[in-house]
């Protein structure tokens, strides 16, 4: 996509978001850690340049419960709204489920491939990698 700002915003809509570019990429991820945040069987998210992506109002400093991650909630509904990774430098990643976009934002990669539960069957041909995929997600930036 481009020529077209990327919105969105949390379940309440306390929290809202802008870029003015397209995603890095997008990247369904089944950690264990991502399913938990998400609350949901697989996550999908967009990973934006930390610089163009501006929020509404402006987040704090997140929480970290694993070194090296830190993520955001909306402190009034509770969604989920970005985190970040330090192996993933100047991107930040936000569910897609939040992206005004996201039928136009189709996922490119399978991170954590081999935590995916074992009925989940997601049939396309995209790469599937056995581990976080920092190699691809970061030759996206």
């Amino acid at each position: 996509m481009s020529g077209q700002d990327i919105t969105g915003r949390c379940y309440c809509g306390a929290v809202s978001f802008v870029s003015p570019t397209g995603p890095l990429t997008v990247a369904y991820c089944h950690c264990s850690d991502c399913r938990r945040w998400t609350g949901a069987p697989v996550a999908a998210f967009a990973a934006f340049d930390v610089k163009e992506l501006k929020t509404s109002p402006t987040q704090g400093q997140g929480v970290s419960h694993h070194p090296g991650v830190t993520r955001w909630n909306c402190q009034n509904c509770g969604s989920p709204l970005m985190a970040t990774f330090d192996y993933l430098p100047d991107q930040v990643y936000v569910p897609l489920g939040l992206i005004d976009q996201a039928d136009n934002l189709p996922p490119r990669i399978h991170c954590h491939a081999e935590s995916a539960f074992s009925w989940l069957h997601i049939s396309d041909d995209l790469e599937r990698a056995q581990a976080s995929g920092r190699e691809t997600l970061n030759a996206a930036n």
